[in-house]
């Protein structure tokens, strides 16, 4: 056969769900763990939907023993006859068919995070089974799936009480790498939902282990921010609550100034966490310089000095932005961007109107809040001469990059990593063991400022942030440039100890708080040095957790040494080449933002000042320990 030819034959056409088994993260954006945990929003957000439309108030989720996963709702129950255009029963085409839905007229559902039709569907091409029960108008109904593909016809069960669907499945395996449910992640998505739907509960059970839960917030997204700042100290006792509607799009905002310096908002659209926020985040972005600046001139508190800028205006600033939009355009089925004018506009004016309004009704809070935009535009201008004077003294020394920095010879940054080191020991092996073609390495001296507590300018003080930034070369703050990033992967290593794991926090916390899109593209990464090295005579061997030194321990006998790093200095070059930076032997984990909203908490929670957080989350998460240094 000619494989050069190219004509009819080579056509192919995937009917029904075969395009979305065989292109799986066109639909969930992957197959990891993000995709596998994004089934379950697709189902949960159609009960969401359905308590929007004033057809439902509980939503039960429960992961099962077997590792399968069951949503309920007691909503109207998807339509069971049939579609008198296919032949076939509603409930069939709704999860066998793509664009197939209730959502496409403003007539079932006035708003919907499910546009596209294609959620539910695509659950079922990517399930092993599923299985779907009706309760609607006095009768109950089942039908089974496998991969997609119906199962006998639909069951008529007999008469029933009530009304709702529960979608029961199971990932499917051909598909799904690991098909394991992290109970902390379901978690944060169902909580995240109760708060932004007042009038519903939500009840999670993980019947692997017997955990449950129930959500249900009175306070709405006003109890989200008093959620969110649990960790921080506000500067006023109450949230400012906006509520309003413009043009069609409902706008809710909850905000709450804290003593903090970083901004936390979080923009929704019915219900879906728009992360790469768009045009309902540009007018509330829009709104809060204005008003506050022109609070701050009608009270004589800017004086001669510069306009506030967003950034001024936002610190220190949680904010909840909720808007429900009959027609929302979103960019892609993952939902990330709103793209509709209207909603900028509705946004803007609501909250120019409002938050003046506010602001002269609380004239203590309007004083607070801009005494500290007063104070954060004064450090961002004193950051700002920090940054010149660095860049007058890196020029006038004619070097671009810290001295204690051994770069790499390649200059393609897709082909370069650098190594942040733990120690000048450590540093000095990795040094001497790298790869001085691609891996470039900086050591640090001890533990770095805890950002989370510091503005920019006090950061730019410290001499081992700014050999960092000078190294990674994309700047910071305002000044941040991705394309100028010299290395894409920045691999933190640290010791295998609570020191160790203490410095990583920080660094994280460092490239979270003000380089986030070097976390976001993918490119910060954690070395995993070994725990252990494992040797009898001239056999040797390395272990990483500590079920495999008991598993090594065994298999080498009697009279096995065993060493435990506690440092990475106590390994010579050679060792720490062999097992932590060789990529042909290494492991590296790679750092992601699954959840930006649990992400922020637990920066938060762990690096901010309030005690009592950090002590809860310490307790809940005392069992997951598998390594303690003590």
């Amino acid at each position: 056969m000619d494989e050069s030819r190219y004509d009819a034959d080579n056509i192919q056409v995937l009917e029904g769900l075969q395009a979305v088994r065989k292109r799986p993260s066109m639909y969930i954006g992957s197959t990891d763990s993000r995709g596998l945990h994004h089934l379950v929003y697709e189902v949960v957000d159609n009960s969401i939907d359905e308590a929007m439309a004033g057809h439902a108030g509980l939503i039960k989720v429960a992961v099962e023993e077997d590792g399968s996963v069951t949503v309920e709702d007691d909503g109207r129950g998807i339509p069971v006859g049939v579609h008198p255009r296919y032949g076939k029963s509603a409930l069939v085409i709704v999860l066998t068919v793509l664009h197939a839905g209730g959502k496409f007229d403003d007539k079932s559902y006035k708003v919907s995070g499910g546009l596209h039709g294609v959620g539910i569907s695509v659950v079922n091409a990517l399930s092993e089974s599923l299985e779907a029960t009706v309760w609607r108008e006095g009768r109950k109904y089942r039908q089974r799936f496998e991969r997609g593909v119906p199962v006998g016809e639909l069951e008529d069960l007999g008469p029933t009480e009530g009304s709702g669907t529960r979608i029961s499945f199971r990932p499917d395996p051909e598909i799904f790498p690991a098909t394991d449910f992290e109970y902390d992640v379901l978690r944060q998505r169902l909580r995240n939902l109760a708060f932004l739907n007042r009038n519903i509960e939500v009840r999670f059970s993980d019947r692997r282990d017997g955990r449950d839960e129930t959500f249900r917030y009175e306070g709405g997204i006003v109890e989200f921010v008093q959620h969110l700042n649990r960790s921080r100290e506000p500067l006023h006792p109450e949230p400012i609550f906006i509520h309003g509607e413009k043009d069609g799009v409902v706008v809710e905002l909850a905000m709450q100034y804290t003593s903090a310096y970083n901004e936390n908002i979080h923009p929704f659209v019915n219900n879906i966490n728009t992360v790469e926020g768009g045009t309902h985040l540009s007018g509330l972005k829009a709104a809060l310089t204005r008003t506050l600046n022109d609070h701050a001139r009608g009270r004589g508190m800017l004086k001669n000095a510069d306009p506030l800028s967003g950034e001024d205006v936002r610190e220190g600033l949680t904010a909840i932005l909720s808007v429900r939009i009959p027609d929302p355009q979103f960019e892609g089925q993952t939902k990330t961007k709103l793209g509709n004018s209207e909603a900028r506009k509705a946004v803007e004016t609501l909250v120019n109107e409002k938050l003046a309004e506010y602001l002269l009704e609380n004239p203590r809070v309007g004083e607070s809040v801009v005494q500290k935009a007063v104070l954060a535009s004064q450090a961002r201008e004193a950051a700002r001469k920090a940054r010149e004077l660095t860049r007058r003294k890196t020029f006038l020394e004619s070097t671009s990059l810290p001295g204690k920095l051994a770069d790499c010879s390649e200059r393609d940054p897709a082909k370069s990593e650098i190594f942040i080191v733990e120690g000048e020991s450590a540093g000095g092996s990795a040094k001497q063991g790298r790869d001085r073609r691609f891996q470039a390495i900086l050591p640090l001296r001890g533990k770095i400022l805890n950002v989370e507590k510091a503005r920019l300018d006090r950061i730019l003080k410290s001499e081992q942030i700014r050999n960092l930034i000078t190294a990674l070369g994309c700047g910071v703050g305002e000044e941040f440039d991705i394309s100028r990033l010299r290395y894409h992967r920045v691999i933190i290593m640290c010791d295998a100890d609570v020191d160790g794991a203490h410095i990583a926090t920080l660094l994280l916390t460092l490239l979270f708080r003000y380089m986030r899109p070097l976390v976001e593209n993918g490119y910060v990464y954690l070395a995993q040095p070994p725990l252990y090295k494992i040797w009898k005579g001239k056999k040797e061997a390395y272990a990483y957790y500590e079920r495999e030194m008991e598993a090594l321990y065994e298999e080498f006998g009697e009279n096995a040494n065993v060493q435990r790093y506690k440092g990475l200095g106590e390994m010579n070059p050679n060792q720490l080449w062999e097992t932590t930076m060789d990529p042909e032997t290494r492991t590296l984990k790679r750092i992601e933002i699954e959840d930006a909203i649990r992400a922020e908490e637990l920066f938060t929670t762990l690096m901010g000042d309030a005690v009592e957080p950090r002590r809860e989350f310490i307790f809940a998460h005392a069992a997951e320990v598998t390594n303690l240094d003590v």
